[in-house]
């Protein structure tokens, strides 16, 4: 399937996506620049783009892969893909892969997570298999018990090891802790969450000749978003021309930014995917041109819509929800997400006010103990990464609304703080 121009892309989605013609009602017959389109609202997004009365979908579901995307359990997201478009995508992912470092003949480990319509294994691998250079891949999986995975490194001598910063992380201290080291792999390819300076020295203990580098900057609903720039900073990406259009908004005004060094959020529009168009659609993070006229963008964090902790993603109204859920007499006046790093883990903290008097000690208790059960249930892979090991804790932090952080150009509450380094 070719890449579309993108007023054939909007032409077709108006035409037969009813989310999509009732989005465009009001524009003019013919569009043909990307600003001239509405940003499209995620909660109304998936909200229509649901399994029974699809209204996103612009064909029904005969021939396709899908795979789940972020959100609760209790209203899963998922993202479709036909065969064409699949093939797309990973064709172009994989390109960016030698541009990330792959080399002709590289033994590749595989090692992110498959299984429950999960997508970063299989894509992975297709990426692999689709690299315009010879590769050797070795599926492994990131749920392999980890004195196997080790064998496997060995017998093969891979070179290139694949996975997030967590699993990357937690090999490294099992091969430290067992006094073994791994000096024929050359990179540690990295993808879906940051990578921090105390995990850096972790891995070049336990892979003293290995570089981390970004495997490149996708996800399963935005679809292709960055390729690898090869550098010193691993979060430098540019767009996967021509398969994707990146824009940078203003997070308060919404216009397009143009000048380096300005942050925003991040929108992307796919011009090879027509089952489930994504046209201006948040991709969920923060970023800022770093040579705009080369399209070099840096990637500086999650956005409202969304925060990745450790290998945990979460949006921010599943919190919200777990807010509203537990606090039954009403007593929350304002919530925030923190996402913190202390002791070589991610944490959050839900920052929560209350009106003032309301300081009663146990009440506040038990009210952050129901809160966090409510979470914890929602997202059960955030507790099961506490018992991994991944990330701290949920913890409740009180405080009063007027000290709640808000945006100091428009005074509206700011949903998520990145308070993790970001170098």
């Amino acid at each position: 399937m070719p890449v579309h121009q993108l007023s054939d892309i909007v032409r077709y989605a108006r035409h037969n996506s009813p989310f999509y013609s009732a989005l465009y009602a009001d524009l003019p017959p013919d569009v043909d620049r990307v600003t001239d389109l509405p940003v499209v609202d995620q909660n109304a997004f998936w909200a229509a783009n649901v399994l029974h009365d699809n209204r996103v979908l612009t064909a029904p579901l005969s021939e396709a892969v899908v795979y789940k995307t972020g959100g609760t359990t209790g209203a899963p997201k998922f993202s479709c893909y036909t065969r064409e478009e699949w093939e797309q995508f990973v064709t172009a992912f994989g390109q960016g892969l030698v541009e990330a470092g792959l080399r002709p003949g590289h033994r590749v480990a595989d090692l992110f997570y498959a299984g429950e319509l999960y997508a970063s294994f299989l894509f992975i691998l297709d990426s692999l298999a689709h690299a315009p250079v010879d590769n050797v891949r070795l599926p492994i999986g990131g749920a392999a018990p980890l004195e196997s995975t080790v064998a496997t490194l060995v017998d093969f001598a891979a070179q290139v090891v694949a996975g997030t910063p967590t699993t990357l992380c937690r090999l490294a201290e099992h091969l430290i802790a067992t006094d073994r080291r791994l000096p024929s792999v050359e990179l540690l390819f990295f993808g879906g969450e940051a990578l921090f300076a105390d995990q850096r020295r972790l891995l070049a203990t336990a892979f003293p000749n290995a570089e981390p580098r970004s495997l490149g900057y996708a996800s399963v609903d935005a679809g292709l978003l960055g390729c690898p720039v090869p550098g010193r900073d691993p979060r430098v990406h540019r767009a996967f021309t021509p398969h994707s259009i990146v824009e940078i908004l203003d997070e308060t005004t919404g216009e397009p930014i143009h000048e380096a060094g300005r942050p925003g959020r991040v929108v992307v529009t796919q011009l090879y995917r027509r089952l489930m168009p994504v046209i201006r659609y948040p991709a969920g993070d923060r970023a800022e041109w770093v040579d705009p006229g080369a399209g070099h963008f840096r990637i500086l964090g999650r956005a409202e819509e969304g925060v990745r902790v450790g290998p945990v993603s979460l949006y921010s109204e599943d919190a919200l929800a777990a807010v509203a859920a537990a606090d039954t007499d009403g007593r929350v006046t304002g919530a925030q997400l923190v996402v913190r790093r202390w002791d070589g883990r991610d944490g959050l903290v839900l920052r929560l006010a209350t009106a003032p008097g309301d300081t009663d000690p146990t009440a506040l208790e038990v009210l952050a103990k129901a809160v966090v059960a409510e979470l914890n249930e929602a997202r059960p892979l955030y507790p099961d990464s506490v018992r991994a090991g991944h990330v701290h804790p949920l913890a409740v932090e009180w405080t009063r609304h007027a000290d709640l952080t808000v945006n100091t150009r428009s005074g509206k509450l700011v949903r998520v703080i990145d308070e993790r380094p970001t170098a």
